[in-house]
């Protein structure tokens, strides 16, 4: 399989960064294809600008290659912490700029962008991983799991790809070494499930 894994994390050797490399690793001893971006470490422009919004524009050659990226992968993994519920502004920015109409979803028939389109994603699985440092009884009880909601129904489900899978680490800030092997290791056998060797 052509597996692409996007990470959106700013900081070198952080936990989302280990997470990334377990990932590919994983990957790779799997028998998969690969293709990694961190986003910040190439320093991606998440800024969509206006003459990227119509469906027919000409896109600058790196943003045309993440979406041929997108457009061959077979599954998608996602690796972002959580911040405000929300994904870092670089991981929202590549989601304007690359899941883009014609590329993850196009409009049917009649329909102007008014009503449900059709998923273009040829990806039939994605896994998202995130961090934390809110309790996940808190998590879902007082702010409704946001990232569930935006990763799974407004963003994947959207764009065609059914199967999804999330798994929340935290929490983070207090976590010990032992905890955070134990949790790559984890990272591991959910790779390895979601994504088993061809």
């Amino acid at each position: 399989m052509n597996i692409l894994v996007i990470l959106g994390h700013p900081e070198q050797g952080s936990l989302n960064h280990a997470i990334a490399e377990q990932t590919v690793t994983t990957l790779h001893e799997l028998g998969h294809q690969v293709v990694f971006h961190d986003l910040c470490r190439e320093g991606f422009d998440p800024g969509l600008p206006g003459m990227e919004i119509s469906r027919d524009a000409k896109l600058p050659p790196e943003i045309q290659q993440h979406c041929n990226e997108l457009a061959d992968a077979d599954g998608i993994v996602i690796i972002h912490p959580n911040w405000w519920g929300m994904p870092p502004a670089i991981l929202k920015g590549w989601v304007d700029r690359i899941m883009r109409v014609d590329v993850a979803y196009r409009f049917v028939g009649e329909d102007g962008g008014e009503g449900v389109p059709e998923g273009l994603l040829k990806a039939d699985r994605a896994l998202v991983f995130n961090t934390s440092n809110t309790a996940t009884e808190r998590e879902q009880n007082i702010f409704g799991d946001p990232l569930e909601r935006i990763w799974k129904d407004c963003i994947f489900d959207l764009c065609g790809v059914r199967e999804f899978h999330r798994r929340m680490f935290n929490i983070v800030c207090l976590s010990s070494q032992q905890k955070r092997e134990s949790w790559l290791s984890e990272v591991r056998d959910t790779v390895s499930r979601i994504f088993p060797s061809d």
